[in-house]
């Protein structure tokens, strides 16, 4: 049997294409989820992957609508082989019914691995280049030293560190953060 799996990252997407592509590829069940692919509970990933069994095959549209990592989509087509059954993916010709689509599988995963460090790599880089030029990275601070200061002199003459708070705009947490520094 054919089972086809649909995502959608948001309720405003239309799921329609996808739909209309597993139809024609035969698929006689479609499940949706309407869900980020980063999410790890997918109600309808779930059942299409409870309902395949032996010589099933899961078909999607895309490879990314089954997942965006690297590690869940080869634990998700891994599973989907221990029931004895295929994945297809209709948009990249990946088919792990054949010895040809395992290796397009395999190889594809491996590039996006690859892909991914380089992106790591870069971005400590630039990070690492930044802070040498001295440039300051992340959030800026919620208070500058003067109100710290002033925070500081308002709580030791007896104010409360709430109404403190209050009156600079931040959380009573912020505030215990940058006075204790």
């Amino acid at each position: 049997m054919k089972i086809g799996y649909a995502r959608i990252s948001t309720i405003d997407q239309n799921a329609a294409l996808q739909h209309d592509a597993l139809r024609a590829a035969g698929c006689e069940t479609i499940f949706e989820d309407k869900v980020s692919g980063s999410t790890p509970k997918r109600p309808g990933l779930e059942r299409a992957l409870a309902k395949l069994g032996q010589g099933d095959e899961l078909i999607v549209w895309r490879l990314d609508r089954l997942g965006r990592s690297l590690p869940h989509l080869i634990q998700v087509i891994a599973a989907i082989g221990d029931k004895g059954a295929g994945f297809k993916s209709l948009t990249e010709s990946i088919d792990t019914g054949t010895a040809g689509g395992r290796l397009v599988f395999h190889m594809m995963g491996a590039l996006a691995e690859f892909e991914r460090s380089l992106i790591v790599e870069r971005t400590n880089a630039g990070l690492a280049a930044a802070r040498k030029r001295g440039v300051r990275v992340g959030r800026p601070p919620a208070l500058t030293s003067a109100q710290i200061k002033h925070a500081r002199k308002l709580i030791d003459g007896g104010e409360g560190p709430g109404a403190v708070a209050k009156s600079l705009g931040v959380s009573r947490a912020t505030l215990y953060r940058a006075i204790r520094v």
